[in-house]
Parts: C-alpha cells; sequence; structure tokens
C-alpha cells in the first residue's frame, strides 16, 4: 500500500509541476491583455508630486501631455497626472513591477484610465521596443515582463490538479 501511496504522490506532483501556468515557471511571454500603471487613490499628494517631479525629471517621462496646454492637463486632479508620468515610465521601463513602483503609490491595472481627449497608451501598445499612441511616441528596450499566462489559471492548470486528485482519491480507496 506505501508503494502505490509513493506513486500516487510523485504523479500529483508530476501534473501539478507540468501543470502550473507560465508565469509561475519563468516564461517570458506578451501581456495578452492592456494594463496601465495608475497612482493608487489613498497616495498622498505630497508623495504623488515628488514622484512626478523624478518621472519627469531624471526618469525620462515625457510629460508634455501633463503640461499646461496638454491633452492630459488636469491640475486639479494629481493622481491622473501622476498616472500619466508613471505609466509613462513604466512602459518605457521594461513593463515591470520595479517600473510601476513609485515609492508604493503606483499599482497596475487593466481598467482604462484614459479620460476625454487624453490617451493613456497600454503594455499592448508595446510593437517591437516602441509604443505608439495618439500623444506620442515611447522608444523602449525588450520587453521582459511576463504577463504571459496568469489570467489563463483555469484551464492551464486547475483541470490537470483536479484530475491527480481523483486519480489519487480512486488509488487509495478502491
Amino acid at each position: 500500500m506505501s508503494k502505490i501511496c509513493s506513486l500516487s504522490m510523485f504523479v500529483l506532483i508530476l501534473l501539478v509541476a507540468l501543470s502550473l501556468p507560465e508565469c509561475l515557471m519563468g516564461q517570458r511571454g506578451v501581456a495578452t491583455r492592456d494594463l496601465w500603471c495608475v497612482a493608487k487613490n489613498n497616495a498622498a499628494d505630497q508623495v504623488l508630486q515628488e514622484a512626478i517631479d523624478w518621472a519627469c525629471g531624471a526618469g525620462g517621462a515625457n510629460c508634455g501631455p501633463i503640461q499646461q496646454g496638454g491633452a492630459c492637463y488636469d491640475s486639479t486632479d494629481i493622481q491622473r497626472t501622476a498616472s500619466w508620468a508613471f505609466n509613462y515610465y513604466y512602459l518605457k521601463n521594461g513593463l515591470t513591477d520595479d517600473a510601476c513602483y513609485f515609492s508604493n503609490t503606483a499599482a497596475l491595472t487593466s481598467l482604462n484610465p484614459s479620460f476625454d481627449k487624453c490617451k493613456f497608451p497600454s503594455s499592448l501598445s508595446v510593437n517591437n521596443g516602441s509604443i505608439s499612441a495618439s500623444t506620442g511616441t515611447i522608444q523602449m528596450g525588450t520587453d521582459t515582463a511576463d504577463l504571459s499566462s496568469c489570467n489563463r489559471a483555469g484551464g492551464t492548470w486547475f483541470l490537470p490538479l483536479l484530475t491527480s486528485f481523483v486519480f489519487t482519491w480512486l488509488i487509495h480507496w478502491h
């Protein structure tokens, strides 16, 4: 009985390991949905302003659209302003978690932050190292973000996992 138990445990572990989503196995891929880096709702205005100043200065973000007269200018909403700067920096710097941190004042979202005539480019706007949008173009290096399979968890790993549990149950109880 212990040999059967060991064998079934080995099969269970093997099936789980082989069915893990690519994002958990370190595979590289391409984003399968639009993502934007935006300012968090609970971020303090002063911290957001400091992050905007850095992103638009040393960070190299194109902040022309959030300047007075730009399509994304809104002097009354610092979160929208910060979101533009954060998103531009995120797209320019390889779509990594580190590029959307800004002292924990930024987060990724699949909700499009665009408004009125202000159109935010998204992670899917990346095409051969450049990002094109109606508000400008961003040049960047190779995409290294792995967003390829995390949103397909059910079809990728749930069914094989369920199958392995049923297999194990059948061996132990029948």
